[in-house]
């Protein structure tokens, strides 16, 4: 009985494993993998713009890193 049982949870963990694996692969395509690194970046941009002198230029900097970011081709 007790090895039934275990058979039916390895059974289920290969099918969580596998799942996972296609959800990740899903993910990380080019699209969503840049928009992980570009948000962060446009995010610290828009707090950093606050800055009275420097801030829009900093903003417009990190702005056109993002804007590369987002054209490499994944």
């Amino acid at each position: 009985m007790m090895h039934s049982v275990r058979k039916k949870n390895r059974g289920r963990l290969i099918l969580l494993q596998l799942a996972l694996f296609l959800l990740l692969a899903m993910l990380l395509q080019g699209c969503v993998l840049t928009k992980i690194v570009t948000v962060p970046m446009r995010l610290g941009a828009a707090v950093i713009s606050i800055i009275p002198v420097a801030g829009n230029t900093a903003h417009d900097a990190i702005d056109e890193a993002a804007e590369a970011v987002d054209e490499i081709p994944l």
